[in-house]
């Protein structure tokens, strides 16, 4: 709600908070990677995680209270925008190593969808009361910006309740685990990328030091892989692609929806657009729940192209919705079925917030480096984003709100073809049989797992 605060109650243009948006994912863009490759390291995954919160909050509030009408000191507010990103960078990578850590690989589907569930439950329950609070305090609802230190003490709270040996850090970032049982949590950096060298190099012996490169599979027990390595994956690489693409066409979407709503209502506009991300996030708890039930038996592909697809169509309703508009004129019914369109955004954003996450895991499974590979899908659509939010504020000012929801709408067949062609079905068969096995078979299937490791996790190929 922050671009609708900035244009509406500060008087900033289009472009002003597309720039400062702009800064904000690109500093997001530059720290994921790193901020992965940090996680998969940490063995104080936790207290990463609670720091960006608070961190993170005080940005946000920071943003409602130091922002001057029409852009004053918009250098300011660029620079705040900028740590802001940075420290959020350490929220994906945080939130799902440590839950990979808890539950392990063979856990994540069922778990990051309750997850994502209870994310977008939270989310929309947090926005209802800051579109309440916009709507009594308007025009100056800076106030309303009171409801994220009130999350961010209900996250501080949870976080106390994981203990660290909850953590199984080798599960957290995707190690392949051996049968000796006699691996170490590897917690020292090693900022060997694996550039001309062997593929066969790790990232530690069992006693904690630094092996030379070259290392065969007979001389150490658990191996991750190298940058170079992870890079190299021609599906990763695909996924990035459509990691990015998808976010470039969607990302602004929502932005400019809450904006023509807003704009031309006021204050009622204000609440309109608050309701924008209530119902898209009511219906993306439903899309998180169907990828948990269903993504595991049936396969990743098929939902995920389902929730890129409903980007077109969501972006075709809206140009038609604002040709009618303007032909017509302002109408209160009109309104709601713009505000209708959100259902889409609710199954696209819903199915890929919770299907990323799992495909990354799928990827990276056995790799030791999930928070890494997370952190390269995450930055992925963080660019995406940023670019789709300058580019779409930049396309509404200069011709149209309209125009700008075709043009988007064009750009989102792109991702839907790089997956239907080219991206493979990545759900493991052990994990496929287990989800599709009667309930008399699972006895054996969970028998045969534990005969192929020792350990809670195991690589899902």
């Amino acid at each position: 709600m922050q671009n609708a605060f900035l244009i509406s109650s500060k008087g900033y243009s289009e472009k002003q908070a597309g720039i400062m948006f702009f800064v904000f994912g690109m500093s997001q863009f530059l720290a994921q990677a790193p901020a992965g490759y940090l996680m998969d390291y940490s063995d104080k995954k936790v207290a990463l995680l609670r720091s960006a919160a608070v961190g993170t909050t005080i940005l946000t509030v920071a943003t409602a209270v130091f922002a001057q009408a029409n852009g004053g000191n918009l250098a300011f507010m660029v620079v705040l925008k900028f740590f802001q990103g940075a420290i959020t960078a350490l929220i994906p990578p945080g939130l799902n190593s440590i839950t990979q850590g808890i539950v392990g690989s063979a856990g994540m589907t069922g778990q990051v969808s309750m997850n994502e569930k209870m994310n977008h439950l939270g989310t929309a329950i947090i926005v209802l009361i800051g579109s309440l609070l916009a709507f009594g305090l308007y025009p100056n609802i800076g106030l309303l910006f009171i409801v994220s230190p009130i999350a961010c003490a209900g996250v501080i709270f949870y976080l106390s309740k994981i203990q660290p040996g909850d953590i199984d850090h080798n599960a957290a970032r995707g190690l392949e685990i051996s049968k000796s049982g006699n691996e170490q949590f590897q917690d020292k950096p090693n900022f060997n990328l694996g550039i001309g060298l062997n593929n066969n190099v790790n990232d530690g012996g069992n006693d904690g030091s630094t092996p030379s490169a070259g290392i065969s599979d007979s001389d150490s027990d658990s191996k991750a892989n190298s940058p170079r390595q992870i890079l190299s994956d021609p599906t990763l690489l695909i996924f990035i692609c459509i990691c990015f693409t998808f976010h470039l066409s969607n990302g602004t979407v929502l932005p400019l929806v809450m904006q023509t709503l807003a704009i031309a209502n006021g204050r009622a506009g204000i609440l309109m657009s608050g309701f924008c991300i209530i119902v898209a996030q009511i219906f993306m708890v439903a899309s998180a729940h169907i990828c948990g039930k269903y993504s595991g038996m049936y396969g990743r592909k098929r939902l995920f192209l389902l929730g890129i697809l409903s980007v077109p169509v969501r972006c075709a309703l809206l140009a038609l919705l604002l040709h009618i508009r303007g032909v017509n004129g302002e109408s209160a019914v009109l309104d709601i079925i713009i505000l209708s369109t959100q259902i889409l955004d609710g199954v696209g954003a819903g199915i890929f917030g919770t299907m990323y996450v799992l495909v990354t895991s799928d990827i990276s499974g056995g790799t030791g480096r999930f928070s890494l590979t997370l952190g390269l899908t995450t930055a992925a659509m963080s660019i995406g984003g940023t670019v789709s939010g300058y580019l779409g504020q930049a396309l509404a000012e200069d011709i149209g709100y309209r125009q700008a929801f075709v043009i988007l709408g064009c750009m989102s067949l792109i991702p839907a073809v790089l997956y239907l062609f080219f991206m493979p079905e990545t759900l493991s068969e052990i994990e496929s049989a287990k989800n599709n096995a009667p309930a008399g078979e699972m006895n054996g299937i969970a028998e045969e797992e534990e005969g192929q490791a020792s350990t809670p996790y195991g690589r899902l190929t």
